[in-house]
Order: structure tokens, then sequence, then C-alpha cells
């Protein structure tokens, strides 16, 4: 995937020692995603309407509350996880 603008959001501890996960917001240049198969799997770009439906459905599991995941697809999403 190609990203154009990048904008940072926030930091947090990361259970590692000496460790801290940034979380950035990014604009997708091309819509291609290609995942390494070894951090991660799988990869796929949602709607807000398809996310919404992949929550209600347990296809997808949102992130947990006071992670910066939650708080980036939050953002995105436009209202509070389920």
């Amino acid at each position: 995937m190609v990203v154009g603008e990048v904008e940072y959001v926030a930091s947090q501890p990361w259970p590692f020692p000496s460790s801290l996960m940034l979380g950035f917001r990014a604009r997708a240049v091309s819509s291609e995603i290609q995942v390494d198969g070894e951090e991660i799997h799988e990869a796929r770009w949602f709607s807000r309407e398809e996310l919404r439906a992949a929550f209600k459905s347990g296809e997808v599991l949102p992130p947990t509350g006071i992670s910066i995941a939650a708080r980036l697809v939050e953002l995105w999403y436009g209202e509070p996880l389920p």
C-alpha cells in the first residue's frame, strides 16, 4: 500500500522492555494491500457500513477500549466502537 498524508495521533507504552507503540493516521494513495504473512496474516478495506455489519455478525472483533488501535478506528468510524 502506498500512503500520502501522515499524521501522528498518540503513543502508549508497549509491554516489552523500553518499547513504545506509536499511532498514526495516513491517507491511502492506492487500494492494494500486501501483508508479510508473519506479523500480519490478513488485511482488507472496509467501508463504515461494512465494518458495522462485521462487528454485528462477529466476523470482526473491535480493538479494546484503551488501545491506540481502538482510538484510531473510532476516529475514522465516527462513533464509539461496540
